[in-house]
Formats: C-alpha cells, structure tokens, sequence
C-alpha cells in the first residue's frame, strides 16, 4: 500500500503508547481514523491531536472485553465509512505471575482484549476490506510472541497465536489484496508493565531498564513503513532479535539463561523467606501467592460430630 493519503484506519488501544503513536503517524500521512480504547480521557486527547492534522477522526470508548461492544464497533466501521481500508489489532494488556495461580476471570480478560478481539474486528471487517483494490491488517504482536518468557505465559500464547493468525490471513488472501504484517516489538517505552497486576503483594513487574526499550515513536514509525511495504514480519530493536536469534540457533542456549534468572528469583525469594521465618503467614503468604493461600488446617479430633 504505496499511498496511504486518503484511506481510512480503525486503531484499537489508541489512546496511550504503540497505539497512539500509530494513529499520529497514519494522520500524518492524510489518514482518516477511527479510534477506539478503554481510556475515555487519553482517547479524547489524542482525537485532540489527530483533529489539528486536519484529518477526519472518529472514536469512541471500547471495552474490548466485551463481544458486544466490539462488535458494534465493527459495525460502526461498516455503517459509517463502508469498512476500513487498514486495520491496526493494537490493544494489549499483561498480567504478570505464576502461571498456575493466575485467576480465571483474568485469563478470560486477557484472551479477550489481546486475542478475540483482534480476531472478531478482522473477520467482521474482512469482507468489506477485500472490496478494495489494496487494504491491509497490522497485528501488534511481540518479541514473546516468538519467545515464550516465564510468568507472562497467558500473555505469550496470545502473541504466538497473533503472529500465527497474521501468517494464516497473509497465505490465504495475499492473492486478494490484503497485506498483513505481524510487528514483533521487544521492550517499549510504555505503560504495558507499570499497568500489569501482579498476581501477588510483592511479585511487581520490574520495568525494563530505558536502554533496552524502544520509543513508541519509532516502533510507529516502523509499523506504517511496514504497512507501506507490505512486510510480513517485523522484528523490532536489538534485545528483540537477539532473544529470536537465540532461539533459532541455540535453542539450548536460551533455556539455560532463563533457568539462570528463575534461579536467581528463588534464592531471592528463599532469602526473604529465611527473613520472615518468625512470621509463619507471612512467610506462606510469600512462597505462594495471595491467590494461592490454604485454608487453616483442622485436626480431625476437633472437627464435629
């Protein structure tokens, strides 16, 4: 998609990050948007913006939870500008823990906004988009959607089935006109993990030092290059081709400095325990999480008849 002057964009997680970013890129380039996000007032900042580009801009406030909601987001899309002619699957959101103690009303939610929604904009709005000579769909992925990390599992598999439904769509209608780009950014400067609930009092998320993390600005920039070109796969900054890189040649090599950090965590974790062995809850409290906590103990004897 040579010329991006004059098409028309629907952008979810638009109001912060990646997303935003994105949008201010695309208005940039003569794009009209549609603009959807959770975050009612830094959406509304960023319609601000993208209006003093003199573009036409339309947004509204979306809980990508919800099947409803998107679906009549998809449907606004159609009734008002006949489909769009770019789709930008942008929102995420992360919840960091054990994988086992992760709460299932949290899986549900995190499938639903990385995953399904992604999916039900794109097969609503698939259709009305191969009616166009030239039209294109950019799923935000991650660098761990080609790395799975430890406690970021659920996250993982949401990202790995991104980059696998972005190849599906590229093999199946390339032929038809539709470009597809999976971008695969590593760290970046965000609110991803400073957002991120930590499945327990003091299993915080530690936000990756700013050397290892990338501007929203220039993964934007990155992203609208890729629509351009109609690229396949983009893998974004050095930590991320490195972790990728790694993988596919030493395999091995990776699994031993993923074992190296967990040990670490646990003998951190093993110190602090040590510390709070005159608090027995606490210290159980510690090793397994809040959402993990047993119910006290009763000794048959005490039990009732």
């Amino acid at each position: 998609m040579r010329k991006l002057a004059g098409k028309r964009a629907l952008v979810t997680g638009a109001a912060s990050g990646i997303g935003r970013e994105i949008a201010l890129r695309l208005a940039r380039e003569h794009v009209d948007l549609y603009l959807l996000d959770f975050n009612q007032e830094g959406l509304q900042d960023v319609v601000d913006e993208v209006a003093e580009l003199g573009v036409e801009v339309e947004a509204h406030v979306c809980d990508l939870r919800n099947q409803d909601e998107v679906e009549g987001a998809a449907e606004f899309a159609i009734d008002y500008w006949a489909g769009v002619d770019i789709l930008v699957n942008n929102a995420g959101v992360t919840y960091y823990g054990i994988t086992h103690l992760m709460p299932p009303e949290e899986c549900h939610n995190l499938l639903a906004t990385n995953l399904v929604s992604g999916i039900t904009l794109t097969q609503r709005l698939l259709p009305w988009m191969l009616a166009r000579p030239q039209s294109h769909v950019l799923n935000v992925c991650s660098v761990l959607g080609l790395v799975g990390l430890p406690r970021v599992a659920l996250y993982c598999t949401t990202k790995f089935a991104m980059v696998g439904y972005s190849e599906a769509l590229r093999a199946e209608y390339g032929r038809q006109g539709l470009g597809v780009t999976a971008l695969c950014p590593g760290f970046v400067r965000t609110n991803l993990f400073s957002s991120a609930r930590p499945m327990a009092e003091g299993a915080e998320p530690r936000t990756p030092p700013s050397f290892m993390c990338a501007k929203p600005e220039c993964v934007a920039r990155r992203a609208v290059r890729a629509i351009e070109r109609n690229q396949r796969r983009v893998v974004l900054e050095p930590f991320a081709r490195l972790a990728y890189g790694v993988k596919s040649m030493a395999p091995g090599l990776l699994d031993w400095a993923l074992r190296l950090g967990e040990q670490k965590k646990i003998a951190g974790k093993r110190q602090r325990l040590a510390e709070l062995s005159s608090d027995p809850t606490e210290a159980l409290r510690l090793a397994v999480g809040n959402q993990a906590m047993p119910r006290a103990y009763e000794p048959p004897a005490s039990r009732a008849a």
